[in-house]
């Protein structure tokens, strides 16, 4: 199968493809895959150490720009749809899969003209624009939530859960003893999640037990944290602005704070991972505080919500959990019943269905 996967920008969008693609070439190492995304993604530093092929479009999104930046974007949309057209051309796929994020929009666009036919994967319960416009040409429309379903033709949707990167799936389920503390805040990292705890470190100076951390801070951030956890007396190792091996990361961890993403919350599922979850109050819709509050009712996970976020506040919470090991076994325990384990498969079993009808 030669496979085009379209998106990316995010860690959100970008992580599902990497698992269909990584997916694929086990099951039929014959395949050929190809992402295309932008230079400014994340796909542009992470594909190359994955030794993934990635071919870039000049796009934009259009989130906060106002109708004065949609205008003035319109010549970049023909640009990066043109650029997108020879992408195609050249790699000639069987199949392209579009991912969410503002790159898939002109591939797709480029498919759909082309007689290429098309998939897309939505990993949110409330879609995102591209996909909700995108959806109405492709061939199949595969979810990570039956929410979602209704913002697309019900004859094409399936439902399949999320793809998870290799590893995720083998993590043990019994939690660490004592384990760390796992921070991060999304692939770029999180400045709220990063000052607050900055602030949170003098607090827990003292605190007998207290458990080792690792803190994904993003790159703008890294310096700053960094240097907030030597002048706490604690190791600044401890502190890595992108973690490539999160199967790992997942492993030793007792606790998580993080956002509430879809893909995320996919991982902590698959891991049986507590959690402390402080959506991103500014996401479409706030959907990731639907996410987090899916995960409170179940159990799984305490919300806290970012206009409640204190130093104060997540120092008690870390502490209360980190003493109360039973309550994180069953939080664990609880979590993985929300998981959905082979997704890339079912997946990768609608893309060959179609082209068996192809």
């Amino acid at each position: 199968m030669k496979l085009l996967l379209a998106g990316g920008g995010t860690g959100g969008h970008l992580f599902p493809a990497v698992a269909l693609a990584q997916h694929l070439l086990d099951q039929e190492p014959d395949s050929q895959v190809l992402f295309v995304g932008t230079s400014q993604g994340l796909e542009q530093r992470m594909l190359p150490k994955l030794g993934l092929p990635l071919a870039t479009v000049d796009m934009v999104g259009v989130v906060g720009r106002g109708w004065q930046g949609r205008f003035e974007m319109i010549p970049k949309l023909l640009k990066s749809f043109r650029q997108a057209r020879r992408i195609l051309r050249d790699f000639n796929p069987d199949l392209v899969i579009g991912v969410g994020g503002y790159a898939s929009v002109p591939v797709l666009l480029a498919a759909k003209t082309g007689g290429i036919p098309y998939l897309i994967h939505e990993q949110n319960a409330l879609p995102g624009l591209s996909n909700r416009l995108l959806g109405k040409g492709a061939r199949r429309i595969c979810l990570s939530f039956q929410e979602s379903a209704g913002s697309f033709p019900a004859e094409r949707v399936v439902v399949t859960g999320n793809p998870l990167r290799q590893g995720l799936e083998d993590v043990p389920a019994l939690l660490p003893e004592p384990g760390k503390l796992l921070i991060f805040g999304g692939s770029r990292g999180a400045r709220a999640i990063n000052q607050t705890v900055m602030a949170m470190l003098p607090l827990m100076k003292e605190w007998p037990g207290r458990p080792e951390f690792l803190h994904q801070t993003g790159e703008e951030d890294f310096a700053q944290v960094r240097q907030a956890y030597q002048d706490a007396g604690l190791d600044p190792a401890q502190v890595i602005p992108f973690i490539d091996d999160m199967a790992a990361a997942y492993r030793d961890a007792s606790l998580v704070v993080c956002r509430a993403g879809a893909t995320t919350l996919a991982e902590l599922a698959a891991t049986g991972r507590p959690a402390i979850l402080i959506p991103f109050p500014f996401a479409a819709a706030d959907h990731q505080t639907s996410n987090a509050r899916a995960f409170d009712r179940k159990g799984a996970a305490e919300l806290l919500p970012q206009t409640e976020l204190n130093a104060e506040t997540l120092a008690m919470r870390v502490q209360i959990l980190f003493n109360d090991r039973e309550r994180l076994q069953l939080m664990a325990e609880n979590s993985r019943l929300l998981g959905s384990p082979g997704a890339a498969q079912r997946i990768l079993t609608e893309c060959r269905k179609l082209l068996e009808r192809k």
